[in-house]
């Protein structure tokens, strides 16, 4: 990025229009039908740990983190993360995954989960879970369900169900 001038942020309620247009061109409307989406039905990201990056004013890309349990464990679930095509290669994914992970770190969260390529992930530390230890509402190809420990020793032991935390419920 060293000809942009990249500015990561928290993301607002003033970004959800742009972040909502950047994931339908992105993901396409199929994306719904993801098991992650489920996860989201009820319960919303949380806004100090979901994060825009831009370029001057233009949005060019976002990441989101959403509060789950795994069995009674209490994690993250990161995604989606999404770049607009012209600046993918350049930087903006991992500048996303860097801050999102270190403010999760600094906030006191242990373990952040997600559904995604492991070759990609595995550079900011997410690494495979093994098949059977948990599971997620919907199909869900094991080789894509990763983790990455925000404390050592953090995923000992941990097993069950992936849920919504629904101490974080929308209100409705």
């Amino acid at each position: 990025m060293s000809d942009l001038a990249l500015t990561i942020h928290c993301e607002t309620v003033n970004d959800a229009q742009a972040i909502e247009r950047l994931h339908e061109r992105t993901f396409g409307p199929g994306r719904f039908a993801l098991s992650a989406y489920r996860l989201r039905e009820h319960v919303d990201h949380l806004g100090e740990l979901s994060f825009t990056a831009r370029i001057g004013t233009l949005l060019v890309g976002s990441v989101r983190q959403l509060p789950i349990l795994v069995g009674e464990t209490p994690a993250l679930l990161l995604g989606p993360l999404t770049v607009e095509p012209p600046f993918r290669d350049r930087g903006v994914g991992r500048a996303l995954l860097d801050r999102a992970l270190g403010d999760a770190k600094a906030k006191g969260h242990r373990l952040v989960l997600l559904v995604g390529d492991a070759d990609y992930y595995a550079r900011v530390g997410f690494k495979p879970i093994a098949r059977g230890r948990v599971t997620m509402p919907g199909p869900v190809d094991p080789k894509r369900l990763l983790v990455a420990e925000l404390a050592d020793g953090a995923f000992a032991g941990v097993e069950g169900a992936i849920r919504p935390d629904w101490r974080f419920a929308r209100q409705v």
